[in-house]
């Protein structure tokens, strides 16, 4: 049924399906909501002494956050700032109190981006469905300098001193309506308010906007831990398995670096099972990193992790961080 949903909205807010035109009062019902949420949420705005960053989208489904929000971390820490990132965890961590994410935490408790960026990031990570509470948290049990919110563009009780917003460069903004005629969480105008906007991938352009795209690079067998490099792997084909915003950018990926992808496609942060991993005809099977961690526990030989890098085109990477940094007047 979540399957289903999911196919027909993207057909609402990416295709020309009429029926985002029946839903547009639900959106204009939907934005003035929102309008009056924010008003209200910004008066309670709590401001922390630390920089505070926030990575989001304007948009729902996948657009890069996760790598971003890793890529901005080493950074900062090659730059001898120690970073730390909270998180609202998927469905705001089950006990609804801020916890602390470690390598090896259960992704079913905390979320598998929270373990995700827990891992690659190598920094220190609460969850909390209060953003409010889980820097405070933070805070409290670390020495930190600059704290990234992942996903947090519409958590405005969270005082920021810089906004990232990425977007897809590929679906871009869809039909341009609000929820649930569109894809938008708030109206496009929003991004005029960032201080930053990362579009990850092409066509879609913005004025101003920084480009960046994704690339593989490395491939971990669960099973073992065994590594492997694109070059190294010994098929074209495979299954690729994906439980993510938009699988498809997945796929896409997989297919540019030159495999020849057999795409399983499942609801975002669905729950994998031995079953959805076992296809018996020896091809091998590709998860993304965010389901990877929820499937170490059973997944068999042939089973392997996808690694992915952000990367930017000269000078892009050093206009964002000159940007963030001169900002949050800290000095680079």
């Amino acid at each position: 049924m979540r399957r289903r949903l999911s196919r027909l909205f993207e057909s609402i807010w990416y295709g020309s399906n009429p029926l985002a035109i029946v839903l547009l009062p639900i959106s204009w019902l939907y934005r003035l909501l929102f309008w009056l949420h924010r008003k209200w949420r910004l008066r309670a705005r709590q401001k922390f002494e630390v920089p505070v960053i926030v990575v989001g989208n304007i948009t729902i489904g996948g657009t890069g956050k996760t790598p971003m929000i890793i890529w901005l971390t080493r950074e900062l820490r090659e730059r001898g700032y120690s970073v730390g990132v909270i998180s609202r965890g998927y469905l705001g961590a089950k006990n609804g109190s801020p916890a602390w994410v470690y390598a090896d935490s259960d992704p079913a408790i905390v979320g598998d981006e929270a373990v995700l960026i827990a891992r690659r990031a190598a920094c220190p990570v609460v969850v909390c469905a209060d953003r409010n509470a889980a820097l405070e948290c933070l805070l409290e049990g670390e020495a930190i300098d600059v704290v990234l919110s992942d996903d947090g563009l519409q958590h405005h009780a969270l005082a920021r001193d810089f906004e990232i917003a990425l977007v897809d460069g590929y679906r871009g903004l869809g039909n341009g309506y609000c929820l649930p005629a569109g894809p938008l969480r708030e109206a496009a105008s929003r991004l005029k308010s960032v201080d930053a906007i990362v579009v990850n991938g092409a066509p879609w352009t913005y004025p101003g906007a920084i480009h960046t795209f994704v690339r593989v690079s490395t491939f971990e067998q669960l099973s073992d831990g065994r590594q492997s490099t694109l070059a190294e792997f010994d098929t074209t084909k495979v299954h690729a398995v994906a439980a993510i915003g938009n699988p498809q950018r997945f796929f896409d990926l997989l297919e540019k670096a030159g495999l020849v992808v057999i795409p399983h496609q499942h609801a975002d942060h669905a729950r994998l099972e031995m079953d959805d991993l076992d296809f018996a005809d020896g091809f091998p099977v590709l998860l993304t990193e965010k389901d990877a961690v929820k499937c170490e526990t059973f997944a068999p030989a042939g089973v392997w992790s996808v690694s992915i890098d952000l990367t930017f085109e000269e000078p892009e990477a050093r206009i964002l961080l000159e940007r963030l940094l001169s900002n949050l007047h800290i000095e680079n």
